[in-house]
């Protein structure tokens, strides 16, 4: 089995369960890189850089939205990388959006290098 392939299985497992923090302190490297497909502000840039930043956008994230559902599909290896395919029935807590429940449906294609993700890119509409 490749390296991404066995990442990514642990990743899709984790993520089915809830347990994104310990995916992140488990599957990525301190150094990783993050990138979203818009920017959220000034406070959530589209491009985030080292654990501790990722962690706080997952952070907020969950602050600001309650999950009805999840579904995670995948992992699709292709050599050092992988995508999953995330899909989730959200309401807003704050923001522009807050009140209203919507679907996500979005990709997310991760690199891993020594056994760790060290870039992860999400795809998803934004308009």
């Amino acid at each position: 089995m490749s390296e991404a392939l066995e990442v990514g299985k642990k990743l899709v497992e984790l993520c089915r369960h809830g347990k994104h923090i310990e995916c992140m302190d488990t599957l990525y490297s301190h150094h990783i890189v993050s990138v979203e497909a818009a920017a959220g502000g000034p406070t959530m840039p589209a491009r985030m850089e080292g654990l501790e930043a990722i962690k706080g956008k997952a952070a907020w994230w969950e602050a600001n939205h309650e999950v009805h559902k999840a579904d995670v599909e995948g992992p699709y290896p292709h050599g050092d990388r992988f995508i999953v395919h995330f899909k989730y029935d959200v309401t807003a807590k704050a923001g522009p959006m807050a009140g209203k429940r919507f679907v996500m449906d979005e990709a997310a294609l991760y690199t891993v290098k020594d056994g760790k993700i060290t870039h992860e890119e999400f795809f998803y509409p934004t308009t």
